[in-house]
């Protein structure tokens, strides 16, 4: 009897042991196999990536993780979304990814890519308005740029653009783009407006608006800016006529072309609202988007007694030369008509010495003697 007991207590020790083993080699198992899961996920996470070429990569505002995983997946940028969510997790990086276009060098890891989204730098992509661009203008510019989305639905309203370079990412709006240049023209305006010196014959922040897109057509030398913006201002204070050709010009195109030709006599006698030579005082809106000098020139424009100012050569960046009466512009006005004249007798002087020489080579060449070395002078080399 005792022994049927002691061998029942062997046989029940030997099962409780039997169950021990197999639960302990169970959880080896499973630790074996969560440890070989970690190597491959760590040691995948930090492989070279399966791309041999520089790529962009997009995140768009409001990405979360599994969805730029997975777009890195489908665009063969990694090779397991899953192994580059549990990676980020892991450095707790997860919620770091920030949006915008971004350069992932060739053969990137995983870890290298995380770090690029998280860390990096997007690229910058912009679109840049000159000073003096017209509100179409503006727009012809925005629209011609592929990297945005949408369409601009209404012209914006003259001078409320300002200048400058703008940069957004790729899909963003055309008109949120247009938005930023307006709220930018608005600050710069209020800003200027509130420095602006006493006295000036100007009543509204509108009316420094229009007298600087005016000034910003006149001149494209931001030094002489203050200088021109001084002789408009002492014109207002006299109630002299402003008389500036690119107001006429506004007036015939509107801002959506470029008139290509100088002024015709009918144009300058014909009463228009934006004609300076025919009305009083400032045209009835601005003329152009001007910059942030423009704006401040008017603002606080040169003290002197100027009231007329023409070329002083023939390109714009000679400048201009002043004058306080009209003989001593006369006078300026007659020696910037013989640069004129001096150089549309240079340019047709160098025409006819080009058209010669086209001629001769072609003489040269159908009568065999243009030799390779006569051809490489002829082509300045």
């Amino acid at each position: 009897m005792a022994d049927r007991k002691r061998r029942a207590r062997r046989r029940s020790g030997n099962g409780f042991l039997e169950a021990l083993n197999g639960l302990l080699t169970l959880v080896l198992l499973v630790l074996l196999a969560v440890a070989g899961v970690a190597i491959y996920g760590v040691v995948t996470f930090n492989a070279d990536g399966p791309f041999g070429e520089d790529r962009t990569f997009v995140v768009e505002p409001g990405n979360a993780l599994a969805t730029v995983a997975q777009r890195l997946e489908e665009q063969q940028l990694i090779s397991n979304a899953m192994v580059f969510r549990l990676g980020a997790s892991a450095l707790k990086r997860d919620a770091d990814i920030k949006a915008g276009e971004f350069n992932i060098a060739a053969g990137s890891s995983m870890s290298d890519i995380l770090r690029e989204l998280t860390e990096g730098r997007a690229i910058q992509l912009q679109v840049v308005i000159p000073e003096g661009f017209t509100s179409w203008q503006v727009v012809e510019r925005v629209n011609a740029d592929q990297n945005l989305s949408g369409n601009i639905s209404v012209l914006p309203p003259e001078g409320s653009l300002l200048p400058g370079a703008y940069a957004y990412q790729r899909g963003e709006s055309r008109e949120g783009v247009i938005a930023r240049m307006a709220e930018a023209m608005d600050t710069a305006l209020a800003s200027v407006w509130a420095e602006r010196s006493d006295n000036l014959p100007i009543e509204t922040p509108e009316q420094l608006l229009i007298l600087a897109s005016i000034v910003e057509k006149e001149t494209g030398l931001a030094s002489e800016r203050p200088q021109v913006a001084g002789v408009f201002v002492n014109r207002l204070r006299i109630g002299m006529r402003l008389q500036s050709d690119p107001t006429i010009i506004y007036g015939i195109t509107q801002g959506q072309s470029t008139l290509g030709r100088g002024l015709r006599r009918s144009e300058i006698d014909q009463v228009t609202p934006y004609n300076t030579y025919q009305i009083d005082g400032l045209p009835p809106g601005p003329i152009a988007n001007p910059g942030i000098q423009s704006l401040r020139a008017v603002a606080n424009p040169d003290d002197h007694d100027y009231l007329y100012f023409v070329a002083a050569g023939a390109v714009p960046s000679d400048g201009h030369v002043f004058a306080r009466t009209y003989t001593e512009h006369q006078r300026n006005v007659a020696a910037y008509r013989e640069i004129e004249r001096q150089a549309a007798q240079e340019r047709a002087e160098a025409e006819a010495q080009a058209a010669m020489d086209a001629l001769a080579a072609e003489e040269a060449e159908e009568a065999g003697v243009l030799g390779d070395e006569d051809a490489t002078a002829g082509n300045g080399n």
